[in-house]
């Protein structure tokens, strides 16, 4: 018999939430014990898997807990010495997005010896459930909780997500204060820009990774691991060990003192070996393992497409900007290595769009060549190519050309502010005349959308300024309205916050009311313009910008702050419905903290910053000049031109990579892209959906079977246009959490191949629960088939349903069943749906439904409507397709 003992190791100094790790049982293990290494999950909660729970089927979006998905790395813990969880303190879809996240996970699993599995933060729907049925955080690789794991290692994107933080480790039974974590629990980390100023949450987290985390990551695990294999070494040697490590920053060895007013007064190091922390760099990107491999999700993500690091750092330096200060040097990758991880990455994952990322993706020193052979290779293929980042002074026609010749979405320009004046405050040395003739040349290329983004509360500026914002919005507009009816524009605005690290990191910010007012202004100033009809204005929420301007310059105490607001019910705060400004302000009153001290406070060019021991390269001498610069509107110049002495180079091992373009570049990439056959081959496929696979939207299943035929090397043919779209038709679409034994598609394949070919190659690429049983060449001249019926089999599970109903509807002619839809509810007649329905003993019903045009019922709603059951007894039921007639 197992020993237990409830872990109460942590008392909330809050009320008003009751802490989930209070009543979670723990075996005694100890992290850094040798006995650790192979053993299975310490908590005594079962772990079986979310999706096989009746109540599963109710939660949205569940394909973002399944797990399995494509290249998805699942290895045996008992045959792995370290442990690590990556945890991303956001839904499912927004971590997946992060190429940061893959980076990490191909380079730690890439050890034998170590297994990184992800997890991310539950939507609210699906928190409930855990928490009424008291089930654990798990991972999506093994399903076991995090508090069995060595290390849980979180990615800070932005200030917004540390309740998220807190939720995360409740939810898996860890105390969240570092202090409180005895042995028993993982090592909690942390890496992300955010941790360039950590303070406010420094009390959360063993250590934090400060800068690349390529080295890092893989330095902290063979520490862990070295001290498990070394049987006594306890948490606080293992820290002591790592702060001898380039960009590991460790909280508690630091100490921090407060002035009378209110501000840090002075930042004392525990070691004097150990002053301050170095951002750790990786000199060249293209030295590290890319994942080529990325995972696949089910899911459709924010970013759903490959994305490719072309460069990393800026070297622009717009003022406002905290991540051209922070990523400094700019590194490139050479042209062949970035075709080359392009052209296999879309070979492994089956993404029809690439994104080449960077900073400022239009200053890559080869980015013409580089698109024109991108999209040589790729068009043929229907790939698109997208720069997110292009700076308006980067443009030219021929990079707007190739862009296009796939599909063409919506254009991106920043001007950042309404006038040459205040971009020369911020350093963007853009004109209005550049930003015009970008406008027009987009226009005039094709495309029909224009984004622009500009910032309200920049320092110094004016009310005339606002008005420019209006009146260059306006100006765009009507290059629109000359394009046609299509041509239309979005406009964006959000509220400047400034951050740690760059040159307006003495400035206030401008008050939440005025901000309002600002924006307010601009909208009513461009819908009451010419041309606005085509116009419209969006605007980030000024309350997240409140939030993110007292984190992005907070110190230590507001941790506090962020423990009191999540136990008030603070979370997801980045998504403005679930943002909630009342619970902070009333978290700030009970920890006797004034949010105004961090927003609306100028600081004094020689007061000590609580992040003065972080250092990101950038010295602050420097950022003091541009400051300087900045209140007499002088620009500095691109430091590709001339070194700028910024201090992030030691002109040793740290220094701009710039990769000159070979001249073979433009030899390739003049040649004659392939055309594609124009006759194409039809193909009937019958495939199955079944276990997890049940839980899989339509939309998301043909996702998973269209990037499966990619894969396989299966080219499909598309529709002409300026939106390519694979010709792949399914004959039905079956209800979320439904199983079937026999579905049917119809695809074309621009190369005809031998149907037991295709069939072998494509359930080669298919995730488990997907798999095709029959594929039938489709002559020209036969018509398309149309199913006509389908089978199903609707299990109980103790259900009892009452006989003497189903006799009722089997001698009706009319049964109305009232169904609830996007506009309401109204009532279907399910008589002439039903050919056929009997209860099979024990507790089963065969029901075999028509396939008609016009609105339908699914097969829970008529088993329900039929034997008058309750919606919460649908979640007992179990719905299996067995197969369809055909016509």
């Amino acid at each position: 018999m197992v020993n237990h003992a409830k872990a109460w190791f942590w008392t909330p100094v809050f009320t008003g939430v009751t802490t989930f790790y209070e009543t979670i049982n723990f075996r005694h293990v100890k992290l850094l014990t040798p006995n650790l290494g192979n053993q299975q999950p310490a908590t005594s909660i079962k772990t079986m898997s979310v999706s096989d729970q009746n109540w599963f089927v109710d939660i949205s979006r569940p394909s973002r807990y399944i797990g399995g998905e494509i290249n998805a790395v699942r290895k045996d813990p008992s045959e792995t010495e370290v442990s690590i969880a990556l945890a991303f303190p956001d839904v499912y879809e927004v971590g997946m997005s992060h190429l940061g996240l893959k980076i990490l996970y191909r380079i730690l699993n890439a050890e034998e010896w170590l297994a990184a599995e992800r997890v991310f933060c539950p939507w609210v729907d699906m928190e409930a459930e855990l928490r009424r049925l008291r089930l654990p955080l798990t991972t999506l690789e093994s399903g076991r909780p995090l508090a069995d794991f060595d290390l849980v290692g979180f990615s800070l994107q932005h200030e917004l997500c540390y309740t998220n933080v807190l939720n995360m480790l409740d939810l898996s039974g860890i105390p969240p204060l570092a202090r409180d974590r005895s042995e028993i629990f993982p090592l909690v980390i942390a890496g992300g820009p955010a941790c360039f100023n950590p303070e406010p949450v420094a009390d959360f987290f063993d250590l934090m990774v400060v800068g690349d985390g390529e080295s890092v990551a893989i330095e902290i695990c063979r520490a862990v691991r070295q001290a498990k294999r070394g049987q006594r070494m306890s948490r606080s040697d293992l820290l002591q060990d790592l702060r001898h490590v380039r960009g590991i920053y460790i909280p508690s060895f630091f100490q921090i003192h407060y002035g009378p007013l209110g501000s840090v007064e002075e930042i004392l190091p525990v070691y004097t070996d150990y002053p301050e922390v170095k951002k750790a760099i990786v000199p060249d990107i293209d030295a590290y393992p890319f994942p080529e491999r990325q995972i696949v999700p089910f899911t459709e993500l924010v970013h759903d497409r490959v994305s490719i690091e072309i460069s990393r750092g800026c070297t622009r330096g717009c003022r406002f900007c905290q991540a051209g200060m922070i990523y400094r040097p700019v590194r490139e990758r050479r042209l062949g290595s970035i075709m080359d991880k392009a052209e296999n990455t879309l070979k492994w994952t089956g993404y029809e769009d690439l994104s080449l990322l960077s900073l400022s993706s239009g200053d890559y020193s080869c980015i013409g060549p580089l698109l024109r052979l991108l999209m040589d290779r790729l068009s043929p293929q229907n790939i698109g190519v997208s720069l997110p980042s292009l700076r308006v002074d980067s443009l030219d026609t021929e990079m707007m050309e190739q862009i296009k010749r796939v599909r063409k979405t919506g254009f991106t320009l920043a001007p950042e502010a309404g006038n040459d004046r205040l971009r020369r405050v911020i350093n963007k040395g853009l004109t209005q005349k550049d930003i015009l003739e970008t406008s027009q040349a987009v226009y005039r290329a094709g495309w029909n959308l224009i984004k622009l983004y500009f910032m309200i509360g920049l320092p110094y500026e004016e009310e005339k300024d606002l008005l420019d914002i209006i009146d260059l919005s306006r100006q765009i507009a009507q290059l629109a309205s000359r394009r046609g009816k299509k041509a239309n524009l979005n406009v964006s605005i959000s509220t400047f916050v400034p951050k740690a690290h760059t040159p307006f990191m003495w400035t206030s910010q401008v008050p939440f009311e005025e901000s309002r007012r600002r924006i307010h202004r601009i909208q009513d100033g461009i819908g009451r313009g010419p041309g606005s009809s085509r116009v419209r204005v969006k605007w980030n929420q000024p309350e997240l910008s409140w939030l993110e301007g007292i984190f992005s310059r907070g110190d230590r105490r507001l941790g506090r702050v962020v423990s009191k607001a999540w136990g008030l019910g603070a979370k997801f705060d980045a998504w403005g419905e679930h943002f909630r400004k009342e619970v902070w302000k009333e978290a700030f009153v009970c920890c006797g903290l004034d949010p105004d001290l961090y927003l609306y406070r100028e600081r004094d060019l020689k007061e000590t910053l609580p992040w003065d021991h972080i250092q990101s390269g950038v010295s602050k001498a420097f950022l003091r000049k541009e400051w300087i610069k900045a209140v007499q509107a002088a620009l500095t110049p691109d430091c590709r031109r001339q070194c700028l002495e910024c201090g992030v180079c030691d002109h040793q091992d740290i220094d701009p990579v710039l990769h000159p373009c070979p001249e073979m570049a433009f030899d390739q990439a003049s040649g004659t892209p392939s055309s594609s056959p124009e006759s194409a081959t039809r193909y009937r496929i019958t495939y199955r959906k079944l276990a997890r696979a049940r839980h899989l939207s339509h939309l998301e299943l043909a996702r998973v079977i269209i990037r499966a035929f990619r894969r396989a090397g299966l080219k499909l043919a598309c529709s002409k246009g300026y939106h390519p779209m694979p010709k792949v038709s399914f004959f039905t679409a079956l209800p979320v959490g439904t199983e079937s034994m026999e579905e049917l598609m119809q695809v074309e394949l621009l190369h005809p191949a031998d149907a037991s070919g295709v069939k072998e190659r494509i359930n080669a690429e298919l995730p488990d629960g997907v798999d095709v049983t029959l594929v039938e060449e489709i002559s020209p001249v036969e018509k398309r088939v149309r199913i006509t019926e389908s089978r199903f089999l609707i299990t109980l599970n103790k259900l009892k349903c009452n006989e003497n109903r189903l006799k009722q509807f089997l001698q009706s002619d009319y049964f109305p069943i009232v169904k609830t839809g996007k506009k309401g509810e109204h009532e279907i007649d399910a008589r002439p749906l039903v050919s056929d329905i009997a209860l099979v003993p024990p507790d089963r019903v065969r029901l075999t439904l028509k396939e008609r045009e016009g609105p339908g019922l699914k097969p829970t709603e008529i088993i329900k409507g039929i034997f008058a059951l309750k919606d919460e007894d649908l979640r007992n039921l179990e719905v299996m397709k067995t197969g369809q007639t055909l016509a």
